[in-house]
Parts: structure tokens; sequence; C-alpha cells
């Protein structure tokens, strides 16, 4: 018989790449996991790892067991699922993943209710990127993410992951008291042309947002500066460093010396969802959760 926490195990090395990464990934010891990989291959009198070079890869038995155990212990989940629905129970633990803004402005306020109405649930919290928290959900490390997508920029959700949207965000240009344009009703991207930006770094989706929004204009967005936290946009922009780009979900109130100016052609839009597995769809956890982050 397979052991099912060993194939967990398994699987968290092909996922994260070591078996140092998956025990920090699972909360073990490496040599714990070496010893639950080993039970498995006693199991199966197949070898499943290999070394390569200083590191380990499956072997082709290791990846057929990986992909054949995925499907199982999504019927494994499946069934822990429809158990808690019959008995309508709200309780358990669950990781939850989002982004910085919607931590602030919508994760944090509605769990602390959460867990008041249902003290039985355990839920843990990280912040992470969107593409990121899509993978995570994706490869059972997280239950419940929280993503959003800009405009047009695509956000590729995987088959078995169901979405429900939560809600919709607008983002303003944000300049310093002083500056020109800050008696402007609105701004469109050619007003902006010659501005310095204070930007996430390349490869978010707001830095792609923001270089989209500049089509039509022949030119880019000139970054004067990069910050990951638009907390820290705020505090560059009152220095008089340059404009930002930033989402009214959790941003702190404006001070005096800042001014929210309405984008326009386009209006930066992004669609806030929450994405969990198909194989959780009637646990009465995630469905609580869900629920909770899409009340209005």
């Amino acid at each position: 018989m397979i052991d099912l926490a060993a194939l967990v195990s398994l699987r968290a090395v092909d996922i994260h790449g070591s078996v140092v990464a998956a025990a920090d990934a699972l909360g073990f010891t490496p040599s714990a996991i070496s010893q639950q990989v080993k039970r498995l291959e006693r199991q199966t009198s197949v070898p499943l790892l290999e070394r390569v070079g200083r590191g380990v890869m499956l072997t082709r038995e290791g990846r057929r067991l990986v992909e054949a155990g995925a499907r199982l212990l999504a019927d494994l989940e499946s069934l822990e699922s429809e158990l808690h629905h019959q008995a309508e129970a709200v309780a358990g633990r669950l990781r939850i993943t989002a982004f910085s803004t919607a931590m602030r402005g919508l994760v944090a306020p509605r769990v602390r209710d959460l867990q008041r109405t249902h003290p039985a649930l355990e839920l843990t919290l990280t912040e992470r990127e969107p593409w990121d928290t899509i993978e995570l959900v994706a490869t059972g490390q997280a239950d419940v993410g929280v993503a959003h997508s800009w405009g047009d920029v695509p956000l590729a959700i995987p088959d078995h992951l169901s979405t429900t949207s939560l809600a919709d965000d607008v983002a303003d240009v944000v300049v310093h008291a002083s500056h020109p344009l800050a008696t402007y009703a609105s701004v469109s991207p050619r007003d902006l042309v010659d501005e310095g930006w204070i930007a996430t770094p390349e490869g978010t989706i707001c830095r792609e947002w923001l270089s989209r929004m500049y089509q039509g204009t022949g030119r880019q967005p000139l970054i004067a500066h990069v910050s990951m936290e638009f907390q820290s946009h705020l505090a560059l922009v009152r220095a008089g460093l340059g404009i930002a780009l930033v989402p009214r979900l959790g941003r702190e109130e404006l001070t005096e010396d800042l001014v929210a100016l309405k984008a326009r052609d386009p209006v930066p839009t992004r669609d806030i969802v929450a994405v969990h597995r198909r194989s959780m769809a009637v646990s009465p956890a995630v469905q609580a959760v869900v629920a909770a982050l899409s009340s209005r």
C-alpha cells in the first residue's frame, strides 16, 4: 500500500526542486522527507529519485507516480470537502494567499470577522504576487488565493481552478500637491509622457499595465524609481521624486501634500478574484472564506 504522506513529500520534491525546499514547504526536516521517499521506494520497489549534480530529480517511475498521485490526492481532497459539506462544518485549516493591497484592504478585515463567526476555522495568511498565488493554489501549496488582472493583461488560470469575482478596483495617478498637473480633473497617458514614474519592478502585473497604458502614444513610461510597495510609492511622491499609479484598494488616506487624479483613456481598472481548486468547491470552509471576501 502506497503511503499517502510519503506521496505528498515526493510531490513536494517535484514542485520545489529539492529535498531541502520540500522540507521547508511542508514543515519537516530534510531527513524526514528523505525517509518518506525511501519508504515509497521500498513500497513500490522502484527508484523514485536520482542525483543530478548536487541536487535530485524524479526518475521516470517517480514522475509517473507523482502524476497519478496528483489525481488521487485531488480525489481525497474532494472527498474530505464533501464530508465537511454533509456535516456543515466550517472548520479546519485553510491557507490563504493574497497580493499586498488586497491583504490590507480586503483580506485582513474580512478574516477577522470570519474567525469570530467560525472559531473552529484556522486561517494562515501569506502575501504573494498574483502569478505566484495562482501557482501556489494550483499546486496545492495554498487553498484560497486572491489575485488580480489589469484590463486586458491576461491572468492564466489552470482548468482545475475555480474563480469568483470579488471586486473591481481603480487606480489613480498620484502627484505632489505642488505638481503642475495637481489642478487637473483627470489625466491621460498623453498628459504624462514626460513624467518620471515610481513603478513596481519589471515582471509585475502592475508594471506591465503601466506600459500598456502608453500604447498609442509612441512612448514608454519613464521609470524614475522602482519600489514594490505602493505605500513606498506614496512616500516617494511626497518627496517630490515622481508620480505614481496607485490602486484605491488598501491605499492609506492621502495627506494634504498628495493629490489623486482620475486616469482616463484608458481607465486603469483591475478585476480582483478569488481562486481555489475545484476539488474543494463544496468545502464549507472555502465557501465561507469566498463569501466573506466577496461581500460588499
